[in-house]
């Protein structure tokens, strides 16, 4: 066992390290997630008074749609490299290829969160109140999120049109991710957090069916790819 977290620890310290020399993930989709924030800002007019209102499903959107291009990217980097066949060549368990990729772009989506968290705090005025359920909700989403890219993208990896395909199928599975998050920031930011506790189980249910199908069918993926 401890052979399998050690691979697992291999493949995402590798993606890691890529995105870190690459410095995309940080330079460019946290960019566009800020410039996204502020395209909110001005529809919807902070003189109305109806940001902090909608400010966590705003966030949930944002990350989202930036979680498509690291995903995306992740997976363009593998196929145009050949390096998901240096892997399958290497003999790493395909179990542990899915936990290490799923890993990094949690990593990345994590910190990428936290920027645009200060951005809607600053831009949405938005309090920080209710930490003890946000900091779970935010973890248990970003692990659904990781798990259920690394499947579509292993998935759709192999096609031409995986640029396309990939938001195509995977906007609609993550619906769940999306309504847990904004249901759960929403209970917290007005204080009662007792009431967000449901949606944070819900968002951990989802990463740990996501995780066991990973787990379970990566392999498959990867040979069909």
């Amino acid at each position: 066992m401890s052979e399998f977290w050690r691979e697992s620890a291999l493949v995402m310290g590798k993606d890691l390290r890529i995105e870190m020399r690459s410095r995309v993930a940080m330079q460019q989709i946290a960019a566009f997630g800020t410039i996204v924030l502020l395209l909110f800002a001005f529809a919807l007019d902070p003189s109305r008074g109806l940001l902090p209102r909608v400010a966590p499903g705003l966030f949930w959107v944002t990350v989202l749609l930036s979680a498509l291009l690291a995903i995306s990217r992740a997976f363009t980097v593998e196929t145009e490299n050949g390096a998901l066949d240096g892997l399958r060549l290497a003999g790493i368990d395909a179990a542990a290829v899915f936990l290490g990729k799923a890993a990094a772009i949690a990593v990345q989506l994590l910190a990428l969160e936290v920027v645009l968290a200060f951005g809607v705090f600053l831009l949405y005025d938005v309090s920080v109140v209710g930490l003890i359920a946000l900091i779970p909700a935010a973890v248990a989403a970003t692990a659904g999120i990781a798990a259920a890219g690394t499947v579509y993208g292993a998935l759709a990896g192999g096609l031409r049109q995986r640029e396309t395909l990939i938001p195509l199928l995977l906007l609609p599975v993550l619906a769940p991710v999306m309504i847990g998050g904004t249901r759960a920031f929403e209970t917290a930011l007005d204080g009662t957090t007792s009431q967000a506790w449901p949606w944070v189980q819900l968002l951990a249910v989802f990463a740990v069916l996501y995780v066991t199908m990973g787990v379970l069918t990566f392999g498959s993926l990867l040979e069909d790819s």
